[in-house]
């Protein structure tokens, strides 16, 4: 009989842990989750137009590299995923490596500049953002360096202006739209009437995009997730990186309403780059006018911007110094895994140095 109590005793007490556990990963995670700092390397603002900030890092060497890194994230989410906290930081190892780093901080668009489309921002924005970097750095050319979205752009604008542009880095950069993928399923004409969209709300709505995001991957983003959170709730580190990333997550956006029309028209409905076919105010988008070197960086698990739609950019420029790595983890973790900030963002602050002097 007291063998019995005993048991069921010690089945009590782990019952009370686990609700105690339970509980407060419910409070971390959910209901009253801590304030977490993101986005703290040590950098000046040098630039503003409207909304835009140019973030410029401070160099941790004593005299970097000469051509400068000019970062251009998605218009969609917040940019500090590229430097999401010590330790889980892209831009921390480039620092380190010697590259100094630019930072595009594209603000939060208001009802105001709803009509702000891609000419506005490739010719207008990023352009005076690379001439000023210029200015700052006193170096003829940069480097950019294109995430997701701001990828696309990026190879947009050295498309365009390909004197301004040393090294082009792509970071799951959509190129190709008519490949198997769910946004591409989404985004097509007969499934998304893009015009009825924007002339409904302008902007886009930040709830548009981030519950779409999360149907991506329902149980992963709705489960799964919250499931590890609690088996690694004692675990101080991952609790941190975990707080930092749904901080991120969460942090959506508006996007300018005929940026995005555009967009999805050009790219998605109309797979316009890859044809040959896109004007930005007037002026063909020919990718062949690219002669810089090219690192095409592709996340091998990417269920955003599937593989096969970054793949084929190398066979449409004319550079003859081009590489492509794919590595094998997601959309985010080539910018947060501890594995890609090891292994893969050393090599390619090599990449740059060798092609920065």
């Amino acid at each position: 009989m007291s063998l019995q109590l005993s048991y069921f005793e010690s089945l009590i007490r782990e019952a009370e842990k686990a609700k105690q556990k339970f509980e407060k990963s419910l409070e971390l995670a959910l209901l009253n989750p801590p304030e977490v700092k993101v986005g703290i390397t040590p950098h000046e603002v040098v630039f503003t137009e409207n909304k835009l900030r140019l973030l410029h890092y401070h160099p941790v060497v004593e005299k970097p590299y000469p051509v400068p890194l000019i970062m251009i994230f998605a218009l969609i989410n917040r940019p500090y995923i590229l430097d999401l906290r010590p330790g889980r930081s892209v831009v921390e190892v480039l620092l380190k490596k010697g590259i100094d780093v630019y930072l595009i901080d594209w603000g939060v668009p208001g009802d105001e500049d709803r009509h702000l489309n891609l000419d506005y921002y490739i010719n207008r924005y990023i352009k005076k953002v690379v001439n000023r970097v210029k200015r700052l750095s006193g170096s003829r050319q940069v480097s950019i360096m294109g995430y997701c979205m701001g990828g696309t752009m990026s190879a947009m604008y050295t498309a365009l202006y390909p004197e301004d542009v040393k090294n082009l880095i792509l970071m799951t950069a959509g190129i190709d739209f008519k490949v198997d993928g769910m946004l591409n399923v989404w985004g097509d004409k007969s499934n998304f009437d893009v015009d009825k969209f924007v002339d409904a709300f302008g902007n886009v709505p930040p709830e548009f995009l981030q519950v779409g995001f999360l149907l991506m991957k329902p149980i992963q983003n709705l489960v799964s997730k919250y499931v590890s959170f609690y088996e690694n709730i004692d675990n101080e580190q991952f609790v941190e990186n975990f707080l930092a990333m749904e901080k991120w997550i969460n942090d959506n956006i508006p996007v300018a309403g005929e940026v995005f029309r555009e967009f999805v028209k050009y790219c998605y409905q109309e797979n316009l780059l890859v044809e040959n076919k896109l004007r930005i105010n007037g002026k063909l988008v020919d990718l062949r006018k690219i002669t810089c070197s090219v690192l095409n960086l592709i996340a091998e698990h990417d269920h955003l911007v599937p593989p096969a739609s970054s793949l084929v950019f190398t066979d449409l420029i004319s550079s003859k110094d081009k590489e492509t790595i794919i590595y094998p983890t997601g959309h985010i973790g080539l910018a947060v895994s501890s594995k890609s900030l090891k292994d893969l963002w050393p090599r390619v602050g090599d990449w740059l140095i060798e092609r920065s002097k």
